[in-house]
């Protein structure tokens, strides 16, 4: 390294130093936190633009690919394209899992420290939110994989009995 790169090195420490000292560690992480935000930020900018820039736009119309020989039928539209409900699992355990996490977190924070009764509440509401969200997404997920399971096994008879007939 130069001596002017040293030189920036210790213009910058000093700077950082002063601004502690001035901010506090948390103004600075904060501080630091946005400069890096913006620096990434340019950073992506410049390179989307070279790539953008690099790009063949030519590329479609120079290789030219065979069309292919049979249309391929479009699938009958299946009950995960449409819009719907996903029952009545989801706010029921979406209930269970705030009721528990709402009960453990009060709970445990009564029992474990030296909480108040207020500071409990609160603590058991944040914990029942976390309880809902850990029960909406479990139960969206069984539900979402019941209905594909289901489909596909229809699918897959549908396809052996139309073998057994054609």
């Amino acid at each position: 390294m130069r001596l002017e790169t040293y030189s920036w090195l210790a213009v910058v420490l000093g700077i950082a130093c002063a601004a502690i000292n001035w901010l506090g560690l948390a103004g600075w992480m904060a501080a630091l936190v946005i400069l890096v935000s913006i620096g990434a930020h340019v950073a992506g900018n410049a390179l989307g633009t070279r790539l953008r820039e690099a790009t063949d736009r030519d590329l479609a119309t120079r290789r030219r690919l065979p069309r292919p020989i049979a249309a391929v039928p479009a699938a009958a539209p299946n009950h995960l394209k449409q819009r719907s409900s996903l029952g009545r699992l989801v706010p029921v355990s979406a209930g269970i899992g705030a009721a528990c996490g709402g009960t453990a977190g009060a709970v445990s924070l009564l029992a474990f420290t030296t909480s108040s009764i207020p500071g409990a509440v609160l603590g058991g509401v944040s914990s029942a939110v976390i309880g809902a969200l850990i029960g909406f997404l479990g139960a969206s997920f069984v539900e979402i994989l019941r209905t594909s399971l289901r489909e596909a096994i229809a699918a897959e008879q549908a396809a052996a009995s139309a073998d057994r007939r054609g």
